[in-house]
């Protein structure tokens, strides 16, 4: 199942020059892919928020107790549709980049540690690591959305960083081994959020003729 929906994004970047029977995504079927990839993980994070408040939280006045300090606070992300919609495309590209290098290396520890529980149930592990599989996967669909857009010229091919985005963050990424599973899940259900709705935007913002 996890490979299934993994697809779509390894498809992207399937094709070689002179491949027979291959065909080359236009820029509006990339944007859509990793848009719709992007919706599914957002649903797998709100689904084991759900869970996790199920499992672990019984008491409501414990979830209200939560700090909610994310990791990813360092990140400068536009707040609103309006904001996202000012800063240069590149720079929106940046952060989409920014938020998803960030969560790599979490959301796998976080796998880990809802494997050694046993209240929380195979199926629900399961989804952990799926969700931890495709944050590295979207990763993938967006550099392949930034190499053809830099291709167009659509956006400044000169940003090399773009292509590693780990050099565009703060040397020192161990914030989030001092929070605790349920803030951790809180602030990726978040953070995925937005990067769906800031893949959106920037897809209107570049071929808002594809259903925008």
């Amino acid at each position: 199942a996890l490979c299934s929906r993994l697809s779509s994004i390894r498809a992207a970047s399937s094709c070689t020059n002179g491949q027979t029977g291959c065909h080359f995504l236009s820029l509006a079927n990339l944007f859509d892919r990793v848009i719709q990839h992007s919706a599914r993980m957002h649903g797998i994070s709100n689904d084991l928020h759900s869970e996790f408040e199920l499992y672990f939280l019984p008491s409501k006045n414990q979830i209200g107790r939560v700090s909610r300090n994310c990791h990813t606070s360092t990140i400068l992300t536009p707040n609103g549709k309006e904001n996202a919609q000012r800063i240069a495309r590149e720079e929106l590209t940046e952060v989409i980049l920014k938020l998803l290098v960030a969560w790599r290396e979490p959301l796998w520890h976080f796998h880990q540690n809802m494997a050694q529980h046993r209240e929380f149930n195979n199926f629900s592990s399961n989804k952990s690591l799926e969700m931890s599989e495709m944050v590295h996967e979207l990763r993938r669909g967006v550099q392949k959305v930034v190499e053809k857009m830099q291709m167009l010229g659509v956006i400044n091919s000169s940003l090399g960083n773009l292509g590693s985005p780990e050099a565009l963050l703060a040397s020192d990424r161990a914030e989030w081994r001092l929070m605790n599973d349920y803030d951790l899940l809180y602030c990726f259900r978040r953070d995925s959020n937005k990067i769906q709705n800031y893949l959106k935007i920037l897809k209107c913002r570049i071929v808002p003729e594809h259903g925008c």
